[in-house]
């Protein structure tokens, strides 16, 4: 532990550190999908999957309400087009090239080099794939290896058990509740924090790549070792 002058305990010197870059992404491509940045041409194929009745409980803890028409959806993806915090992306599945889910990059602090992943919304044909998992290999890839940031945020409804457990699953570690934290859909919310830090992504990305593997797949497409971080 590093001290001062007057012996207190001081954290890690960072006089060497640069200043982090904003996302810019246009395309970041994987083995089994790739992520673009929001865009009109995705708006189509998103309503197909995110206007059924079906995808009513995937709404719950997302911060808006599910648009009822095409116009509305329209209108809902335009607005996330334009915005560059939250930093919006679409998810297309390479086998199909279906587009199956939008998530965003947001909290955007350069100063801090801190960056949150949220707004994840998949389609779910595209839930429990690899492709579901990929996704978060390349935004962690990118964030820690292109970016050069050193922490990367998951926040969610403290009640949201499924996200909480998938973040668990790819690395995220648990920091605590934030009780009371905000009203949303006239509702309040605790909030779940999770984190990853740049210092763990090494570990991480190994990993992460042998499960992602085509050799990690059985003649039926499941997984022989399982992720495991």
């Amino acid at each position: 532990m590093r001290v001062n002058e007057f012996n207190q305990p001081i954290g890690e010197d960072l006089k060497e550190f640069e200043l982090p870059k904003a996302p810019t992404i246009d395309v970041l491509e994987g083995k089994y999908c790739r992520l673009e940045k929001l865009s009109s041409h995705h708006i189509k194929r998103l309503y197909h999957h995110f206007k059924a009745n079906e995808d009513a409980p995937n709404w719950t803890y997302l911060p808006d309400e599910q648009p009822q028409n095409y116009e509305a959806f329209e209108s809902y993806i335009h607005a996330k087009i334009q915005t560059k915090d939250p930093y919006f992306l679409a998810i297309i599945n390479r086998s199909d090239q279906d587009v199956v889910g939008m998530l965003s990059l947001l909290r955007i602090n350069e100063k801090n080099a801190s960056i949150e992943v949220g707004h994840i919304h998949y389609a779910n044909k595209m839930k429990q794939t690899c492709v579901a998992t990929e996704v978060h290999y390349l935004l962690a890839n990118y964030i820690f290896g292109t970016l050069g940031y050193r922490r990367y945020e998951w926040k969610c409804d403290a009640l949201n058990e499924a996200s909480i457990k998938a973040a668990k699953r790819l690395g995220f570690k648990y920091e605590g509740i934030f009780r009371n934290h905000t009203i949303y859909k006239k509702r309040s919310r605790d909030t779940c924090w999770l984190s990853m830090l740049a210092s763990e992504w090494s570990e991480y990305r190994m990993k992460f790549e042998n499960w992602l593997d085509p050799f990690n797949y059985d003649e039926f497409g499941i997984q022989i070792n399982k992720l495991s971080l």
